[in-house]
């Protein structure tokens, strides 16, 4: 289903602004209290949001299941997923932003302990290696071993959204936000070192599985929440969560990262 062109059929009136800790987000935050008031969230038509990418992250869990869609200012660095701060009036431009939906990866994580472990995740899922030694990693794909054994730094599994991040970083491919693909890409692939990642149906469980454990630990993250010493892993895309980020006309998600593939 497509989604409207804005959110908004009328100015909102109930808006909630959330800022990082960032002394440039907590004043501009308070400028716009102070015109605009603040609405508690579980009130709030729309939550304003004053920080960089990962405080946006943040939020995101916060309002996904409140089905409160996010209109992010890049008071941070990067600004992949925020809007850039401008003196143009902020109501007008929240009536006039356009929405990118979002659904998150869903990750279940069982410790070597035998304890379970689960977290979602707009950006990524990943294992990462918690010492010196390369870690040994079985990858099942909806139930069918693809590879008995990678050696690596570690995996990540990304949304779309997330493709352009810790992915891209790792040389995984960009993936346009309406393409149903999951990029699982390794972290420093040392065997098979010729391997460079697979692009998944978005319907797919990837199961990955520690092998030699105790000599070879390993953490898992999706977003901000870490699991050490974990055992396996499974992740999927949970449709049943919807987060709705707002951005300015012609500056939206799929915009940036069709761009992105041609950045320098």
């Amino acid at each position: 289903m497509s989604l409207p062109l804005t959110c908004f059929r009328k100015p909102p009136e109930r808006i909630a602004f959330l800022a990082s800790p960032s002394e440039i987000a907590q004043k501009a935050r308070l400028k716009l209290i102070a015109i605009h008031g603040d609405a508690p969230l579980c009130e709030a038509e729309i939550v304003v949001c004053l920080g960089g990418d990962g405080f946006l992250l943040e939020v995101l869990h916060k309002v996904a299941e409140h089905n409160i869609p996010a209109y992010g200012l890049n008071c941070g660095s990067i600004g992949f997923l925020l809007n850039a701060v401008s003196d143009e009036d902020l109501i007008s431009r929240l009536t006039r932003a356009q929405p990118s939906e979002l659904h998150p990866l869903r990750m279940k994580a069982i410790g070597r302990d035998g304890t379970f472990h689960e977290g979602i995740a707009f950006n990524d899922v990943f294992l990462f290696r918690q010492t010196r030694q390369a870690v040994k990693i079985r990858i099942e794909v909806d139930q069918r071993v693809r590879l008995p054994e990678l050696i690596c730094d570690g995996v990540i599994v990304a949304t779309p959204a997330g493709s352009t991040a810790y992915n891209l970083s790792a040389h995984g491919p960009i993936v346009p936000l309406t393409a149903n693909l999951l990029p699982l890409t390794p972290i420093s692939a040392f065997r098979p070192r010729r391997w460079r990642g697979a692009l998944l149906p978005s319907s797919a469980t990837v199961r990955l599985t520690l092998l030699e454990q105790d000599k070879r630990p390993c953490a898992a993250v999706a977003d901000f929440m870490e699991v050490r010493d974990v055992a396996e892993i499974t992740v999927r895309e949970d449709r049943s969560i919807t987060a709705t980020i707002l951005f300015d006309p012609d500056h939206g998600l799929s915009e940036r990262i069709i761009a992105e593939q041609f950045a320098e």
